[in-house]
């Protein structure tokens, strides 16, 4: 048995785990929160069996897609630490990162 924990941009959350408990995979989903442009995030974490593994994965990798986005990003201005501006960057979000994890054993009650 397996662990995989999936870390997703809080706007492809729900679809995910939609689309992971239409396919039959248990879920469950953990509000978290990321360090890149401080978003909030989604941890996704579901229990499968080794066999089923491959297509736990390719429910994540159809569901979660990388787009761009606009942010502004503050920068100094005029050399002063209290003179900053900001502008904006585009930036890639959304995809997924997974964790796969061996189980050693799996308790349900």
């Amino acid at each position: 048995m397996k662990l995989m924990i999936a870390v997703v941009q809080d706007e492809d959350a729900s679809k995910l785990v939609g689309a992971l408990m239409d396919a039959g995979f248990g879920v469950t989903k953990l509000a978290t929160t990321g360090g890149f442009l401080r978003a909030g995030n989604t941890t996704v974490l579901v229990g499968v069996e080794d066999e089923l593994l491959a297509g736990a994965l390719d429910v994540v990798e159809k569901t979660c897609k990388s787009r761009k986005a606009m942010t502004t990003v503050p920068t100094s201005a005029g050399g002063t630490p209290a003179s900053f501006m900001s502008f904006p960057v585009e930036v890639n979000v959304g995809g997924a990162t997974v964790f796969v994890l061996n189980v050693e054993q799996f308790i349900k009650h």
